[in-house]
């Protein structure tokens, strides 16, 4: 069955659609804001997005938009509550294959879901990821820093792969155990801080840029310019961020 990425941030509409998915034979991976569900959308192939149109941080019409300058090829069905006709008409300007409105039944969701991976069978391309000098391939599970490959195990790819897909952008210790470890809650570990270690041992060798920088009281940021010299001694602090600002 096919794969579907959920951008939507009502807990209960997630539940319900994650749910009944889940029991049709769908996978379903949920991002809860707008620029996740882009950065999801960017990091890999989806055959299928059901986009809330309102949405945390971005716009769900801006990442619809996005998608499509960047020539994603996954079908998008837009929900929302906004059901007037220019609304549609935007969304469906905008890039979306469908438009569905809230309230709606399951079985009419299903109904068109089918009907839009069944017209539409495009091939979806898994994009590599480039920071700098660093170069990840969610294809082949593969990474390098230049010509240098880089080992991980597949936790360790996981939180790479979330850092490069927000490279430039501060993510927090919260962001990364709900998007990496899939956990809701606190643990009461510092599980994030020892892989971050365990990256930043692997992927800054003799002579490279520390990559991974630890933004104090915020979390974590790993750079989006080009490699030169190395950096200053701070960018490898792995003092744990006391709050959860980002």
């Amino acid at each position: 069955m096919s794969k579907v990425l959920l951008v939507e941030d009502d807990a209960r509409i997630v539940g319900f659609i994650k749910r009944g998915l889940e029991a049709e034979g769908y996978t379903v991976d949920v991002a809860k804001n707008g620029r996740d569900g882009l950065a999801m959308a960017r990091a890999a192939p989806y055959p299928l997005i059901i986009l809330d149109r309102i949405l945390p941080g971005l716009d769900g019409l801006q990442v619809c938009q996005t998608l499509r300058r960047e020539r994603r090829n996954s079908c998008i069905l837009m929900l929302t509550a906004m059901d007037s006709l220019q609304d549609k008409v935007d969304g469906l300007k905008g890039g979306a294959d469908d438009y569905l409105t809230k309230p709606f039944a399951f079985d009419e969701l299903i109904a068109r879901i089918e009907a839009l991976l069944r017209r539409s069978p495009r091939p979806t391309q898994t994009p590599v990821l480039k920071s700098g000098d660093l170069t990840l391939d969610p294809r082949v599970k593969r990474a390098w820093r230049g010509e240098r490959e880089i080992l991980l195990t597949p936790r360790e790819f996981a939180l790479l792969a979330y850092l490069m897909a927000h490279a430039g952008t501060v993510v927090s210790r919260t962001r990364l155990l709900s998007n990496v470890w899939e956990v809701g809650f606190d643990p009461g570990t510092k599980v994030v801080e020892v892989y971050i270690r365990y990256l930043r041992q692997k992927i800054d060798g003799d002579g490279e840029k520390p990559l991974i920088r630890t933004v104090r009281g915020f979390g974590y940021v790993l750079s989006a310019e080009p490699s030169s010299a190395p950096g200053a001694a701070e960018e490898r602090n792995t003092t744990p961020p006391d709050s959860e600002g980002v």
